[in-house]
């Protein structure tokens, strides 16, 4: 249930121009160029400049800090040991809750109304890598280049600390989300926003398929178990800042087409840094890559980046408040820079 787990330490041109060398632009206006260059941005001149590293890095400083002063160590002490061990992991680039930032702002809302429901995001995303990292799940034995949760404090361990993070996470924005920002009953959809996301017909129903399901499931288990998190973020930054029903629902397809997209890249990159390294392992889970090979994976990546961007369209009234939103699309395609301390 990753989102945007892989990162390259240089752009990858080749995804953007996946048919006849030439990138699809629905609107060359709102094309973002972040501070390090690309094949996009070389090719086509843009009105606006913004600095998605800066703004990325700098609401990841806020939000570690904020995260670090919600699981404070506390009895039983081993169990907020292995919580913190795996939301605070050094290197995380905090997606889920920056893009609920982004999609909060672009309303014109106050961050700080954001900010509790960001922190929940991180504490959901993270209980569910612990679990998805079990024995009995992906089994991977590392994650963001060191060990697993599981594989420090063990199996009952790591599954008591994603137990109380789910938890954790909901009663975080209860007791922290300024009244005075946000009203009480925009709270009560945020948490039956984030529970739906995250049950049985939600993130778990992707784990599920992704176990037993056959190869005619990869689309389903790529939407549920990858995708349902950038939909949950930023449909719950909509809700905070009191979008109407229209703006959710483009949030929600928006956010749905970004979180696949990263999985897909994230897969198409680790592919060709196998084949580089002449490597012949097999991948792990039901990927567009695993079933159908790169080509047809680059193809499904150039069409998710324009199904994120197509519903970005209607909120070009917010002006630049929606250029954020804008660049994690093309972030997520060609990779142009490190977030976080982790290449």
């Amino acid at each position: 249930m990753a989102f945007a787990t892989f990162m390259s330490s240089s752009p990858i041109p080749n995804l953007y121009c996946l048919r006849n060398n030439r990138p699809t632009i629905s609107k060359p206006r709102t094309i973002i160029r972040s501070s390090s260059s690309s094949s996009l941005s070389s090719s086509v001149v843009s009105t606006t400049q913004f600095d998605l590293k800066t703004y990325w890095t700098t609401l990841i400083g806020e939000i570690n800090q904020k995260l670090d002063e919600a699981i404070q160590i506390q009895y039983p002490q081993q169990i907020y040991e292995a919580m913190r061990y795996s939301v605070l992991a050094k290197g995380a680039k905090r997606a889920p809750p920056v893009m609920c930032v982004a999609a909060c702002e672009l309303f014109g809302a106050n961050r700080q109304a954001a900010f509790p429901t960001a922190c929940a995001l991180e504490m959901v995303h993270a209980a569910s890598l612990i679990h998805d990292d079990l024995p009995c799940m992906d089994d991977d034995p590392s994650r963001r280049g060191r060990p697993s949760n599981h594989t420090i404090y063990g199996i009952d361990m790591a599954i008591l600390a994603g137990d109380a993070l789910f938890p954790l996470g909901f009663r975080h924005i209860v007791s922290n989300t300024p009244s005075d920002l946000v009203p009480e009953s925009r709270l009560l959809h945020v948490i039956a926003e984030i529970a739906r996301a995250v049950g049985s017909t939600g993130m778990a129903a992707g784990q599920f398929l992704d176990l037993e399901g056959g190869p005619n499931s990869v689309e389903f288990v790529q939407e549920k178990k990858y995708g349902e998190m950038g939909e949950c973020s930023a449909v719950c930054g909509g809700l905070i800042a009191g979008a109407s029903d229209d703006e959710i629902e483009r949030l929600r397809k928006y956010g749905q087409a970004v979180g696949v997209l990263y999985q897909v890249v994230d897969d198409v990159l680790e592919a060709k840094m196998k084949i580089q390294e002449n490597e012949d392992e097999k991948a792990k889970g039901k990927s567009y890559v695993s079933v159908y090979g790169v080509e047809k994976a680059m193809e499904v990546a150039e069409d998710l980046r324009k199904r994120a961007k197509r519903e970005l369209d209607s909120f070009d009234k917010y002006g630049e408040r929606v250029l954020p939103l804008y660049s994690f699309v093309d972030y997520a395609v060609d990779r142009g820079f490190s977030v976080g301390d982790q290449v």
